[in-house]
């Protein structure tokens, strides 16, 4: 379970409700508060600074995995009988071409109701839950003609702190390939492909992974939701970790882009595979075995992800850095600011 220690105060003010780029700031300019892990000391910085911080041989790791329209809005039937005209879907994570556990903004739903989302979509409750918000729905498509489905319905997960719909574009990376994330792979949000560009001309290595983010807040603050029930679908390829080896041999540092990136690494290195499902829970007891730094940006108070930076940096550096973050008026959330940890 996660350890809920790490908490502090983030005023209301704080949390990014706009994209960079609709506050004028370029998406690679946004600011970069850096941690030292070993010595605590922090730099403040903006983001197309980062080479600044990198040496040639370093290996920088993306999340190629591309953010979905994962909110969707149908009609609730029980045996043909509508229950209600509008129900909404937020999908969490798939489990194979056509089935996907999701949370439906219903209750109580049951086995074999059906919620239908347009003339050509429609979806069938297969199992529900006692112990979890989250139900698992059969789609009437599956593969790719399910996700232009899903791209013509639906609409990106926005939570309380966005105060406007602002298109899926916003919610991708520049480098988002491959289709699957419920939420954006935030952390790699900032970079643009100058900035790419510029680090590999100056010999810093990329290599790209894909991990499809589930569902991070399901709504229900009397469940717990441990990262060991988020069980997430990663593919490393031969290539990149034959990179991982190579970089760590050569005694440069491996730089995840993301906690989904330092989980599908971390991941494969302990199970020695290079594809499949994780739940791993890293915290401050988990020796790191490949992962020398990261980005990412700033997490909520009492977010699990605060107990993965804890395998990073002690807890007193990591709170000295966001009370600092705090006072400088960083900006949270996936809209929001960058925190390099080397």
């Amino acid at each position: 379970m996660a350890v809920k220690s790490l908490d502090f105060h983030l005023p209301d003010e704080l949390n990014a409700s706009h994209p960079p780029e609709k506050r004028g700031v370029r998406r690679d300019h946004v600011r970069m508060l850096v941690l030292n892990r070993t010595t605590g000391e922090i730099y403040h910085d903006r983001f197309h600074h980062l080479l600044d911080y990198l040496q040639p041989g370093d290996l920088v790791i993306l999340n190629n995995s591309r953010t979905i329209p994962a909110v969707l809005q149908g009609e609730w039937l029980r045996q043909q009988i509508q229950l209600a005209a509008q129900i909404e879907v937020r999908l969490a994570r798939r489990r194979n071409e056509d089935t996907w556990e999701a949370l439906l903004l219903a209750s109580p739903v049951k086995t074999g109701d059906t919620i239908h989302f347009s003339a050509e979509l429609s979806a069938t409750v297969i199992e529900r839950k006692d112990n979890s918000p989250l139900t698992t729905i059969q789609f009437s498509k599956k593969g790719t003609d399910l996700f232009q489905e899903l791209y013509s319905l639906g609409e990106p997960i926005r939570y309380e702190y966005i105060h406007e719909p602002w298109t899926l574009d916003y919610y991708q990376t520049v480098f988002g390939s491959h289709p699957g994330s419920v939420e954006m792979p935030s952390a790699g949000r900032a970079f643009s492909w100058e900035l790419l560009f510029s680090l590999m001309q100056a010999g810093v290595q990329i290599e790209y992974i894909q991990l499809h983010t589930g569902l991070s807040y399901l709504l229900d603050d009397e469940y717990e939701h441990s990262p060991e029930e988020n069980e997430e679908e990663y593919h490393i390829s031969e290539r990149t970790m034959q990179k991982l080896h190579e970089t760590k041999s050569a005694g440069k540092k491996v730089i995840a882009v993301g906690t989904t990136v330092v989980r599908a690494l971390e991941s494969a290195v302990l199970h020695n595979e290079l594809s499949g499902r994780t739940n791993l829970y890293i915290n401050r007891h988990y020796p790191l075995k490949i992962v020398d730094g990261m980005l990412t940006g700033l997490h909520e108070p009492k977010a699990s992800h605060l107990e993965m930076l804890s395998a990073f940096v002690s807890v007193q550096h990591l709170y000295a850095a966001y009370t600092e973050a705090i006072k400088s008026r960083y900006l949270w959330h996936e809209f929001g600011d960058m925190n390099l940890i080397l």
